[in-house]
């Protein structure tokens, strides 16, 4: 019977070996999943014996890991804006780089209610928000958690990614704040659209003329080029949704549609923020060089990278 100094040993020697991304942490996390401690107890105990059943879970989970499996499939969550969100196959795992796209959108809303002289404790009294391609459900969740009074859409276009969201909202304590819907793009808000759970009664109480008008449009969309396909890590490239990835040939086809929506489904002085790929500022900014758009910001992440495309639409 091994120790849990040992196992970790091995684990991390079997996944460098293997060249495995930061494969002391993925070792680390695979052995808290198997025995259901925290990092702190780990360390704290490293003669505390493993069980042989824990063992053989453990090295088959390393396996796994080995062959391109990616950490958070195989213990089914990921964390992101310091909350526990459930991640499989289904759904884009969520990175740290779009818990930029929150901060930014936070950031422009509360400087739209200085700007209009209102109180500055934002809750998101009064305000609709559409999180597009809501994959896990993590950026809704989050915006749900920082403004308690908001009313959120979310959208995805794969019922199985709807699922897992609507799971971690459930989970999370935020399903009667965040309404998931069915839709590519925005086409489930548009007049002639009847999807399920919103009827045309209820959209036509809720906002003006049957079609919302958004405070906020946020998203997170596909925007990896299939002609890089070859050059993902295998994680990635294996490992999670085609349609969560791939925004066309170049990559940053969807985000034109996108734009052109929602100028249609923003309130005058409403804000778009979305997330941009690591080279696709140039053709993206170049959408916003419209009558319909103003403050056009752009906001980089750690490394440097344009990460983050925001604007605000002007009066009608």
């Amino acid at each position: 019977m091994t120790d849990i100094r040992a196992a970790l040993k091995q684990g991390i020697s079997q996944l460098r070996e293997a060249r495995v991304p930061s494969f002391t942490l993925a070792a680390e996390l695979l052995l808290l999943h198997v025995l259901g401690r925290d990092r702190t107890w780990i360390y704290s105990h490293p003669e505390e014996k493993v069980s042989p059943a824990d063992a053989a879970r453990y090295f088959a989970l390393l396996a796994r890991r080995a062959s391109g499996e990616p950490t958070q499939h195989l213990t089914g969550k990921q964390e992101f804006w310091g909350l526990e969100f459930e991640v499989t196959p289904d759904v884009l795992i969520p990175r740290p780089e779009t818990e930029h796209l929150i901060e930014v959108a936070l950031d422009r809303l509360a400087v739209r209610e200085i700007r209009a002289g209102r109180k500055q404790t934002l809750t998101g009294e009064g305000l609709q928000i559409a999180d597009i391609g809501t994959g896990s459900g993590c950026i809704a969740i989050a915006l749900a958690k920082e403004l308690p009074n908001a009313k959120i859409y979310a959208t995805d276009i794969s019922p199985a990614a709807l699922a897992v969201a609507q799971r971690n909202a459930t989970r999370l304590g935020f399903s009667n704040r965040i309404t998931f819907l069915e839709s590519n793009l925005l086409s489930a808000f548009s007049p002639s659209s009847h999807q399920s759970p919103i009827t045309s009664h209820q959209l036509a109480l809720s906002l003006p003329n049957g079609s919302p008008l958004f405070d906020l449009i946020i998203s997170n969309p596909p925007y990896i080029g299939r002609k890089e396909s070859n050059s993902l890590p295998i994680e990635v490239r294996e490992h999670e949704p085609a349609s969560a990835l791939y925004g066309g040939e170049e990559g940053y086809e969807l985000y034109g549609p996108l734009i052109l929506q929602a100028a249609s489904h923003l309130k005058s002085g409403g804000l778009l923020v979305l997330e941009l790929g690591h080279d696709s500022l140039p053709a993206v900014r170049t959408l916003l060089e419209s009558p319909h758009w103003t403050n056009v910001h752009v906001t980089n992440d750690l490394a440097g990278i344009p990460r983050v495309l925001s604007s605000e639409r002007t009066s009608a």
